[in-house]
């Protein structure tokens, strides 16, 4: 072969690096500012509403007693006591809420990732999907409906727990939906060669594998639920002083309590109101930035 014929059959040399376009680079400078813009934007309201919950709520939260003692015999006047009843019963109610939704949505995600096939998978996905989309009002009246005036039982914080299980489901099945499928395959297949049966793969290898990221969905869900309010006005009374009964009687949260205190004219009342506010902001961004903390540190690495 001849070096003309070398020359010919060699495929071309790919194009030298080209200078971006003054064009290109104008619109990407537009694109940057309109897109910083609007973050900024975004941000007024948020750091607006922040300031003004901490800068009304702080004296109410440094307050001697305010995390220890209940509202039980304080006066609408008096600026005493605390929210230690409705702290119980907010964590007590998202207690009771992910007992029942954890293990039903892990559940129904395994079934979705690892045996949902035909018409049975596909309506537990709309029936998944059309869940998420539900109003709080109407997971509530739901539970009235049912719970209460069709098989008789009492308004108490339990049904305020069945209530949110309507609401945290479908975000538990979801993020453990999600988690299980960036499990690679290859781990599944390595356990079946070695005979391993389908379920002690899922016990074994595939949820070990994901747990971290369920940890992580599962917690955002709880925060997500812990300040609901149709709930709780719906299905159980207000109570001043602490119940620890969940099937019985009257029980304060904090979403509650901010409801309860908004009709309180007095500067006692107030401070309440805001105190409560603040120490519910507080209490889910812990719980996110726990979240963040998992997610950060035991996340699934695809490769």
């Amino acid at each position: 072969m001849t070096t003309t014929e070398s020359m010919v059959d060699r495929p071309a040399a790919p194009p030298a690096f080209q200078q971006v376009s003054p064009g290109r680079r104008a619109k990407n400078v537009v694109a940057t500012v309109l897109v910083t813009l609007a973050f900024m934007i975004a941000m007024v309201p948020l750091a607006w509403l922040l300031f003004t919950v901490v800068s009304k709520g702080f004296e109410a939260i440094i307050a001697d007693g305010w995390w220890s003692k209940s509202l039980k015999g304080v006066l609408p006047e008096e600026f005493r006591g605390g929210i230690y009843h409705a702290l119980y019963g907010t964590f007590m109610q998202a207690l009771m809420c992910a007992l029942i939704a954890v293990p039903i949505g892990i559940m129904c995600a395994v079934y979705l990732v690892e045996y949902g096939r035909g018409r049975l998978a596909r309506v537990t996905t709309f029936m998944v999907d059309i869940l998420s989309g539900v109003p709080s009002i109407v997971a509530a009246l739901f539970i009235f409906a049912l719970w209460i005036s069709a098989f008789g039982f009492p308004k108490s914080a339990f049904a305020v727990s069945l209530a949110l299980v309507l609401l945290m489901l479908p975000i538990v099945i979801r993020s453990t939906e999600e988690m299980l499928r960036l499990v690679p395959d290859e781990l599944r297949e390595a356990s079946y060669a070695l005979g391993i049966a389908k379920w002690k793969t899922i016990m074994r290898v595939v949820l070990p594998t994901a747990m971290s990221g369920i940890v992580t969905g599962i917690m955002l869900s709880v925060a997500r639920v812990m300040g609901e309010t149709a709930p709780v006005l719906v299905l159980v009374g207000y109570s001043r002083a602490i119940n620890y009964n969940l099937f019985e009687g009257e029980m304060a949260s904090l979403p509650l309590l901010i409801y309860s205190e908004l009709g309180n004219p007095e500067e006692a009342g107030v401070l309440r109101v805001w105190g409560a506010a603040l120490t519910l902001i507080i209490v889910i961004m812990l719980f996110n930035l726990l979240a963040a903390v998992i997610s950060r540190f035991s996340a699934i690495k695809a490769k």
